[in-house]
């Protein structure tokens, strides 16, 4: 039996010993792990708390904000992931937990659901609303084109552009299209673009692939940062079953690149058959026009003023003098009507007016400027004017009978 005590360790200590052993454990430190998510809590904090599970065994897990942010989907119970992080212990309650810095979709059905949340989100938010959406110019000058400088979507876009429309000019802007570092790749290239000013209208796609493939066009950020484009952004992703989250944002959605690279540029042979159609059509409009103004022009040369304009001018001088004539006539009438209303008028005037009754031998009798009318409106004494038709006479009344 030895006399040497035992060492005695705190829980603290214990559980810090036990996280060291853990967190030096390179087999530890960088770990995949599949399994089921369920006990999912999105906390206000931006931090994912949930369990993994498979058939047999659980562990808990957690996702910082940090992290959290980075997601493309909207984990949820019951559905299958693959995470990648570290296996640490959380010292507090001394229990051992997965520390998850990265998460996807477990298979076909798990992208799907995050396809279909996203998309849900971004239509909630109006990121697809038409009113949105910027018209594509009629005839661009310069084309912006991000995608794989390799694939064979560039050549397509380049070939029918070079075909439809010459004059434009074609700008790649080189990125990947799928795996790490395509989603900020493509956010460049639409970037860059804006930054510059550079190009008309901006194409952006890939060929044909799988779903995971054509993951890296399904990001929210790259859908909003097409979203936030001034330049017009035609999207151009697989074939034309496809559908990814930039064909729902961008400003028209191409089934393929070849068929973007078309949607971009007019047709110039189309576009010279047009101009070939106005021009005849202008032409023939103005050979009608001329063809009837001729014809105005034929009647006025055959018109009778043309022939003889001076006869024309005699017959309305002639027009003139006879309605000179009749006006005089007309006046002439006037006056003399005029002339016989007022010699009648004045005829009666005559046989009433006083001065005719006077020049008869009667006089009119006035006293302060008043017609005496009566010997009541007298007296004996009053000074009165007498009218006479040949001249006045003043007397006084001496009597009044």
């Amino acid at each position: 039996m030895t006399d040497a005590h035992p060492v005695i360790y705190t829980v603290s200590q214990l559980n810090g010993y036990v996280k060291s052993i853990f967190e030096n454990d390179d087999n530890l430190r960088y770990v995949y792990l599949c399994g089921e998510i369920s006990n999912f809590t999105n906390h206000r904090t931006g931090h994912l708390y949930f369990t993994l599970k498979d058939e047999n065994s659980t562990i808990r897990a957690v996702m910082f904000s940090r992290n959290a942010d980075r997601l493309r989907f909207l984990p949820q119970n019951s559905m299958k992931v693959i995470v990648f992080g570290r296996v640490s212990v959380y010292e507090p309650s001394g229990q051992y937990q997965f520390y998850v810095e990265n998460m996807q979709p477990d298979g076909v059905g798990a992208l799907a659901m995050a396809f279909e949340q996203l998309k849900e989100k971004l239509f909630n938010e109006g990121l697809f609303d038409a009113a949105h959406k910027k018209p594509i110019p009629l005839y661009p000058e310069k084309i912006g084109v991000i995608t794989s400088p390799t694939g064979a979507a560039v050549e397509d876009i380049r070939n029918i552009l070079s075909r439809r429309f010459k004059y434009s000019s074609v700008f790649l802007y080189p990125a990947l299209v799928q795996g790490d570092g395509a989603e900020e790749d493509l956010c460049k290239g639409i970037r860059y673009f804006n930054k510059k000013h550079a190009v008309d209208v901006i194409i952006i796609g890939r060929g044909g692939g799988s779903q995971e493939d054509l993951w890296a066009f399904n990001s929210e950020k790259l859908a909003r940062e097409v979203y936030a484009s001034e330049i017009p952004v035609i999207s151009a992703v697989g074939h034309e079953t496809d559908y990814t989250i930039i064909d729902f944002v961008s400003d028209l959605r191409a089934e393929t690149p070849s068929a973007a690279a078309e949607y971009a540029v007019p047709d110039s042979n189309e576009q010279l058959i047009y101009l070939e159609s106005v021009k005849n059509s202008l032409a023939s409009l103005v050979r009608i026009k001329l063809e009837k103004e001729k014809q105005r022009l034929d009647r006025m040369n055959s018109a009778q003023i043309l022939k003889a304009p001076l006869r024309s001018v005699e017959i309305r001088q002639l027009k003139l003098d006879s309605l000179f004539e009749s006006l005089i006539t007309i006046q002439q009438n006037r006056l003399k009507n005029m002339r016989t209303v007022l010699s009648s008028d004045a005829a009666r005037l005559n046989a009433l007016s006083p001065l005719n009754t006077i020049s008869r031998g009667y006089s009119v009798t006035f006293k302060d400027g008043k017609i005496i009318k009566s010997v009541a409106d007298i007296n004996k004494g009053d000074s009165l004017r007498l009218w006479l038709s040949d001249g006045e006479a003043a007397c006084t009344v001496e009597e009044i009978l």
